[in-house]
Protein backbone atom coordinates (compact mmCIF):
# COMPACT_ATOMS: atom_id res chain seq x y z
CA UNK A 1 0.00 0.00 0.00
CA UNK A 2 1.14 3.25 -0.76
CA UNK A 3 1.28 5.88 2.26
CA UNK A 4 0.89 9.92 2.47
CA UNK A 5 1.00 11.84 5.38
CA UNK A 6 0.20 15.48 4.18
CA UNK A 7 0.22 18.96 6.66
CA UNK A 8 -0.17 22.24 5.32
CA UNK A 9 3.14 22.81 5.87
CA UNK A 10 4.87 19.57 4.45
CA UNK A 11 4.67 15.93 3.74
CA UNK A 12 5.58 14.27 6.31
CA UNK A 13 5.78 10.62 5.42
CA UNK A 14 5.65 9.07 1.96
CA UNK A 15 6.37 5.15 1.36
CA UNK A 16 5.41 1.50 0.91
CA UNK A 17 3.51 0.01 3.97
CA UNK A 18 1.67 -3.10 5.43
CA UNK A 19 -0.46 -1.34 7.40
CA UNK A 20 -1.68 2.27 8.96
CA UNK A 21 -3.54 2.40 12.42
CA UNK A 22 -5.34 5.60 12.96
CA UNK A 23 -7.17 7.32 15.36
CA UNK A 24 -10.35 7.59 13.77
CA UNK A 25 -13.31 10.02 15.05
CA UNK A 26 -15.42 6.49 16.09
CA UNK A 27 -11.87 5.03 17.16
CA UNK A 28 -8.51 3.93 16.56
CA UNK A 29 -8.72 1.21 13.57
CA UNK A 30 -6.11 -0.50 11.01
CA UNK A 31 -5.97 -0.60 7.20
CA UNK A 32 -4.49 -3.40 5.27
CA UNK A 33 -3.89 -4.12 2.05
CA UNK A 34 -6.94 -4.47 0.00
CA UNK A 35 -8.90 -2.88 3.18
CA UNK A 36 -12.32 -1.21 1.56
CA UNK A 37 -12.75 2.37 0.34
CA UNK A 38 -12.71 4.26 3.51
CA UNK A 39 -12.99 8.18 4.35
CA UNK A 40 -12.91 9.15 7.61
CA UNK A 41 -12.32 11.78 10.08
CA UNK A 42 -9.55 12.18 13.10
CA UNK A 43 -9.13 12.84 16.00
CA UNK A 44 -5.76 14.30 18.17
CA UNK A 45 -3.67 10.94 18.54
CA UNK A 46 -1.05 8.84 17.27
CA UNK A 47 -0.96 7.56 13.30
CA UNK A 48 1.28 3.77 13.85
CA UNK A 49 2.74 2.96 10.59
CA UNK A 50 4.59 -0.45 9.68
CA UNK A 51 6.97 -0.61 6.80
CA UNK A 52 9.84 -2.55 5.84
CA UNK A 53 12.23 -0.43 8.00
CA UNK A 54 9.87 -1.12 11.23
CA UNK A 55 7.07 0.60 13.40
CA UNK A 56 7.02 4.39 12.74
CA UNK A 57 4.60 6.67 15.28
CA UNK A 58 3.31 10.02 13.86
CA UNK A 59 1.19 12.35 16.58
CA UNK A 60 -1.45 13.93 14.33
CA UNK A 61 -3.71 17.04 15.40
CA UNK A 62 -7.08 15.63 14.18
CA UNK A 63 -7.39 15.64 10.20
CA UNK A 64 -8.81 13.52 7.61
CA UNK A 65 -7.69 9.57 6.06
CA UNK A 66 -8.73 8.63 2.84
CA UNK A 67 -8.20 5.07 1.33
CA UNK A 68 -9.09 4.11 -2.20
CA UNK A 69 -7.89 1.23 -3.80
CA UNK A 70 -4.52 0.81 -1.54
CA UNK A 71 -3.48 4.50 -1.48
CA UNK A 72 -3.81 5.69 1.59
CA UNK A 73 -3.74 9.81 2.27
CA UNK A 74 -4.15 11.65 5.31
CA UNK A 75 -4.07 15.30 5.95
CA UNK A 76 -3.38 16.01 8.69
CA UNK A 77 -3.31 19.68 10.80
CA UNK A 78 -0.14 19.14 12.18
CA UNK A 79 1.96 16.17 12.67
Amino acid sequence: MQLEIITPDKKVYSGEVSSVSVPGSKGRFEMLKTHAAIISSLLNGKVKVKDKEGVKTFDVKGGVVENLKNKIVILAESA
